[in-house]
């Protein structure tokens, strides 16, 4: 291995206008890039990048309703908060699935088989879709009962029904939309991906204040609004990414002779997916537990946990856009029989997150209240946002780090490692942590931003650890 390592040396530097023009071909999309090849600081970079714009875009959905619904105050924020904690187990599936996929279909191109990559797609979506049919009547008939189990005030209950309805009833468009863009990131089509959220995420802007506020000839909605328009958007962005994969030429062509249950391939995306699903799950119904014990502390609580998070997340989305270049990296790596290409990637991948989350981390520490500050003028919900926002920020370091190598651990198709992590981390450490700093010490909601910034950290520890010892580097997908 140490011939390979001498020309990636050699050549990096002396191609630095290449590099500009290979950066610009990454979004524009090109066919001609091959990740298991070259420099590995090029490769990522050239996943990195495409896939870093795709995920901001993805965090200024979750952003933008809170910015328009803040206005309405904060039981219209609490219903957005508590409906997105409902949605977890929609997230999850959308990310086990997108898990599963990303995992097969990086693997196939790996190994020059695009065909295969075709039918686990289709496979794939075809198990999106009857869930989505599934969960999408059961939610949108239970809305009222599910956020009264969630803690949720009378007020908010009947602030937020209409918003949670539409959103949980139109399920299919977030499942949908996380699983075509893994399918389009496990082939390299990352700059496919970034474009679609772009549209998506542009519609959903244009259309929130028109549709909550009622402008011009639009409906005044309220925060039921917000849904609609999340919705319309992500639609959109679904149909262009399908678009794409039916495309001729492309990384997978996906073709009418592939519209067929095959029983072997989906046996395998269904268990990759489960495992994955559960993996997601375990980490993002945890935040239902969180929210319950912030429940107690009031609306404002919940509506300054809302913004604090969805700050995190604008920071923390692109991140996870440098991680799923590694995932990408690691699976058509290994696809291609290289299985330390595919370990190199992964540190390197990881320094870049820190470099990155370092910076954001600094600026969230400093400027926490400011930033806060933007999303609404009530000041209870200011000082519990700021409070939140600074605590957990101050762990981005660690974050860094454990969400690539969680990442990576997927894109190798070892999905039951990352699950057991995330069953200690989050239910055995996190969530009693949580209960014990903020109720049993009288911390009350801070309590739970300083466990969840114990807990990331001891995700990245844990990780590192398992990472090390290498054994992803041998599993079959």
């Amino acid at each position: 291995m140490s011939s390979p390592s001498v020309v990636n040396t050699t050549t990096t530097a002396p191609e630095a206008p290449s590099l500009r023009r290979d950066l610009l071909d990454a979004i524009r999309g090109s066919h001609r890039v091959d990740y298991t090849e070259g420099p590995i600081g090029r490769a990522i970079m050239l996943l990195a990048v495409p896939m870093v714009l795709e995920m901001a875009m993805e965090s200024v959905f979750a952003v933008v309703d809170v910015f328009f619904v803040g206005r309405l105050g904060p039981d219209a924020v609490a219903t957005i908060g508590l409906t997105e904690s409902l949605l977890t187990i929609l997230y999850a599936l959308a990310m086990g699935l997108g898990i599963g996929a990303t995992a097969m279909v990086s693997r196939r191109i790996g190994e020059r088989d695009p065909e295969g990559a075709a039918r686990a797609a289709v496979q794939a979506l075809t198990l999106a879709g009857a869930i989505a049919i599934i969960l999408g009547v059961t939610g949108a008939i239970f809305v009222p009962k599910l956020l009264g189990l969630m803690g949720a005030a009378p007020e908010v209950i009947a602030t937020g029904t209409g918003y949670a309805r539409v959103m949980l009833g139109g399920n299919a468009t977030v499942l949908l939309l996380f699983l075509v863009n893994a399918i389009l990131r496990g082939a390299g089509d990352a700059h496919v991906a970034m474009r679609v959220l772009w549209i998506a995420n542009t519609i959903n802007i244009v259309l929130d204040p028109m549709l909550i506020f009622g402008i011009g000839p639009f409906p005044e909605l309220g925060v039921t609004g917000a849904a609609v328009a999340t919705n319309i958007g992500r639609a959109t962005g679904v149909v262009l990414a399908l678009y794409w994969l039916t495309r001729p030429g492309g990384r997978i062509g996906l073709a009418r002779r592939h519209l067929r249950v095959e029983p072997a391939i989906m046996a395998r995306i269904t268990r990759l997916s489960l495992s994955g699903t559960l993996q997601v799950f375990i980490g993002m119904a945890s935040w239902i537990g969180l929210i319950r014990v912030i429940a107690s502390f009031g609306s404002e609580a919940v509506a300054g946990y809302t913004i604090a998070v969805r700050i995190l997340l604008f920071a923390l989305l692109p991140s996870w856009g440098m991680s799923n270049a590694a995932a990408t990296m690691v699976g058509q790596a290994l696809g291609a029989a290289k299985p330390e290409r595919a370990e190199r990637a992964v540190w390197r991948a990881g320094f870049y997150n820190v470099c990155f989350l370092g910076v954001v981390g600094l600026i969230f520490v400093v400027a926490a209240g400011p930033l806060v500050g933007i999303f609404t003028n009530d000041p209870a919900v200011l000082a519990y946002g700021t409070s939140g926002l600074r605590t957990v920020a101050s762990g981005f370091l660690f974050y860094a780090y454990g969400m690539v190598l969680t990442a990576s651990f997927n894109g190798a198709g070892d999905t039951w490692t990352p699950t057991w992590i995330n069953l200690f981390v989050f239910w055995l450490w996190e969530i009693p942590l949580a209960m014990l700093l903020a109720l049993v010490f009288d911390l009350g909601p801070l309590g739970v931003f300083v466990a969840i910034t114990i807990a990331f950290s001891t995700l990245a520890v844990v990780s590192a650890v398992i990472f090390r010892r290498g054994r992803w580097k041998r599993k079959v997908v």
